[in-house]
């Protein structure tokens, strides 16, 4: 989780890391090696290798399965995993040193260890619990096989840790982690709310240029042959702590299912089972809100609550920061917490913050259920517990049966407040205490169209137009967005005039690679195109280029470069519509200068320019920032090669197939391979070929299928 810090650490460090102690740090004491054994003994798993080091894992019970896969994934990417899980306890400072305290900070002021611990037994199902620590187990019995991979003070894993990495990580996919990071700036961000018509709440209109996620779901109705057909098509970085990883599970209790994990997840975030499959993308709801808080004068630990004076909670985070050999610095900071939430005093202010799912522990629950689901039915009753907060899904089941769900753990407000803003604190009726049901949000199910899809859109544009839903139906306190991206534009554009939709032609249109007419990058082109630079040159040369430009990014286009590297200058995200976040004619110059420096051209092919890399791996890639082939390169200008490194976008993708008769076909393609880290591996970018020529494999679903190509055959775990 170190890496959703990145955004708020910078501001985080100063604000948190002031005088510190100097203390030695003890090594913490060794696991009890004769009791992991014991533990390990009572589960046994297979796994089995694919041709692309992809594990095949197999047991008696799901709990075997769930041993087995801790110990699969902690041989391609034990380093991460274990990040994540000190970084879940709130103690990755002390190993990694300062970059690392914003995290520890962040556990402890949101209580995440306290949560677990007192929910742990109450709100989790035996069947959850017995697969959490079998999980657990597996990492211990691993690492005792491995202790020169492994630091001090990381074992012994335990269920709780696994539970704390999901509370800690789901609140940051709606974008926690941006509330708590602007009340760390210099000055107040927002203004408060002091009461006002609910009509009132500003929603934007328009295009939403981002990072984000691509799903859709074709029905019976519209495909050829009158197959089922679902795209997994999440975009996350490369590499790190939610990167994707690809296994395939399989018990004899009925779990079965393959897809994309997590470092620190012990099931199936998304994919499919023998029945049915799911894909998500982010949504960004309204789920938290930051309250101002009065402080009396004469005594700072109170803050006002309806007409008194009542005492913050308040306690010390203990961050321990690692200098050297066994010493390290203490930062003892002060955490405080009101009716509202945690609270953070800052020179401009003192805050509450309350988010959805501060007292939610169940997301694996839920996860685990949605992988067991058998019918459209159980799945649905595996979304209602609405323990993973957020996160648009798209469904598609053997049956034939599709559904777009716009998932939020959504709070029920007070009416006249525009809850975009700062709250007052001193007001108990604005502590919403409750969640509406899943059923008042937006779902699609079985539209006549025969199709839904998002690609971190609007809800209301989930599928043909006259099935789509109407945004007046929903309160506006809920904050749904309304704001396309140019992903959503182009996506329903080539559906709604695909009328018999194969399985070749949706893989088309995921790996469509052009920019809409309408786009915020086509906007901005046409803007420069408009402008009069006299006897500039070089920028009447950068015009003709543009003026070229069908918008594509096709490594062969040759206009592509210079549209891109100037967009990525302007278009930042969802809300920087216009103005834009540059100066046009500044950005398209500088963009000019850049190419011209490191090419000696304006117009060089996208491919020379656009790269997919992994160790020896260096070849050119399609598609771009916002593209349904997407690939973010995290920059705004050329690198040291005069090129983009491609370090997010498009990772793990499926393509799903149910025929008229049920039997199914799973497809998928990975960015690099299985072997996260081990650079020697066969395995650390045998996939890359394939993933730069945007084609897929088959996953070898049946048992037959997979021992024709296993390249490891092997069993874990002391049971007979």
């Amino acid at each position: 989780m170190k890496l959703a810090f990145k955004i708020i650490g910078s501001v985080l460090v100063v604000a948190i890391l002031g005088l510190a102690t100097l203390a030695w740090t003890p090594a913490p004491p060794s696991p009890d090696e004769d009791i992991i054994r014991a533990e390990a003994a009572r589960y046994s798993a297979r796994i089995i290798r694919d041709a692309y080091g992809v594990p095949h894992i197999s047991g008696e019970t799901d709990a075997d399965v769930g041993f087995g896969l801790a110990w699969a994934h902690a041989e391609d990417d034990w380093e991460t995993i274990e990040s994540t899980l000190l970084a879940a306890r709130g103690t990755l400072a002390l190993y990694d040193g300062q970059d690392a305290a914003p995290t520890d900070y962040i556990v402890q002021l949101l209580r995440v260890r306290e949560t677990v611990a007192e929910q742990y037994e109450s709100d989790l199902a035996q069947d959850t619990r017995d697969l959490l620590e079998a999980y657990a187990t597996g990492f211990n019995a691993w690492a005792l096989e491995n202790p020169g991979r492994v630091r001090y003070g990381a074992l012994p894993v335990t269920g709780e840790d696994v539970v704390a990495g999901f509370v800690l990580r789901t609140p940051f996919m709606y974008g926690l982690d941006a509330d708590l990071g602007e009340l760390f700036a210099e000055t107040r961000q927002r203004t408060i709310s002091i009461g006002e018509d609910e009509a009132a709440w500003q929603l934007i209109d328009g295009e939403n240029p981002e990072l984000g996620s691509n799903a859709i779901a074709v029905a019976p109705s519209r495909s050829e042959g009158g197959a089922t057909r679902l795209i997994i098509n999440s975009h996350q970085p490369f590499t790190g702590p939610v990167a994707w990883y690809e296994i395939r599970v399989q018990s004899e209790e009925g779990w079965d299912a393959a897809g994309g994990t997590f470092p620190g997840a012990p099931l199936v975030l998304h994919g499919h089972n023998a029945d049915l499959g799911w894909a998500h993308t982010v949504n960004h709801p309204d789920l938290a809100d930051i309250y101002v808080l009065e402080i009396n004068p004469e005594d700072e630990n109170q803050y006002r609550l309806d007409g008194e004076w009542v005492d913050f909670e308040t306690g010390t985070a203990d961050l321990r920061v690692r200098l050297f050999g066994p010493f390290s610095w203490v930062f003892n900071r002060e955490l405080l917490w009101s009716a509202h939430g945690p609270v953070v005093r800052r020179p401009h202010g003192t805050y509450a913050i309350r988010y959805s799912g501060f007292d939610e522990i169940r997301a694996a629950e839920q996860w685990y259920r949605m992988n067991r689901a058998e019918s459209f039915e159980d799945w649905m009753a595996a979304m209602e517990m609405q323990a993973v907060t957020s996160l648009n899904t798209v469904y598609a089941d053997r049956e034939g049966h599709i559904a777009y769900v716009y998932n939020a753990r959504m709070p029920v407000r007070a009416a006249g407040y525009d809850w975009r803003e700062y709250l007052p604190g001193d007001r108990s009726e604005l502590i919403w205490t409750e969640y509406a049901p899943l059923s008042d949000l937006p779902i699609v199910i079985d539209p006549p169209s025969g199709f839904v899809a998002n690609a971190n859109n609007t809800p209301f544009r989930a599928t043909a137009r006259d099935d789509d839903l109407d945004p007046d139906d929903f309160p506006a306190s809920f904050g749904i967005e309304r704001e396309m991206t140019n992903r959503g534009q182009r996506l329903f554009q080539l559906l709604e005039d695909d009328t018999v939709i194969t399985g070749t032609d949706l893989l088309g249109h995921k790996f469509d690679l052009h920019y809409a007419a309408n786009s915020p990058v086509a906007r901005l082109v046409s803007e420069l195109l408009a402008q009069d630079f006299g006897d500039d040159q070089l920028m009447f040369d950068a015009q003709r280029v543009l003026e070229a430009w069908d918008f594509s990014t096709d490594i062969f286009d040759t206009s592509a470069a210079l549209g891109v590297l100037t967009a990525i200058k302007c278009i930042e995200n969802r809300h920087d519509l216009r103005p834009w976040t540059c100066d046009p004619a500044e950005a398209l110059r500088a963009s000019a200068d850049d190419l011209m420096s490191h090419h000696g051209r304006l117009d060089p092919p996208w491919g020379d320019v656009n790269r997919h890399v992994r160790g020896e791996f260096h070849e050119p890639v399609d598609g771009g920032p916002d593209i349904l082939r997407a690939i973010y390169c995290g920059c705004t200008e050329l690198n040291a090669e005069g090129q983009f490194h491609g370090v997010a976008g498009d990772t793990y993708i499926m393509a799903v197939e149910w025929d008229a008769n049920g039997n199914l076909r799973s497809r998928a393609i990975h960015q690099f391979g299985s072997a996260t880290l081990n650079g020697t591996s066969p395995h650390y970018a045998d996939q890359a070929d394939e993933f730069v020529a945007m084609e897929l494999r088959e996953i070898p679903w049946t048992q037959d299928a997979l021992m024709a190509e296993a390249t490891r055959d092997y069993r874990v775990g002391g049971r007979d």
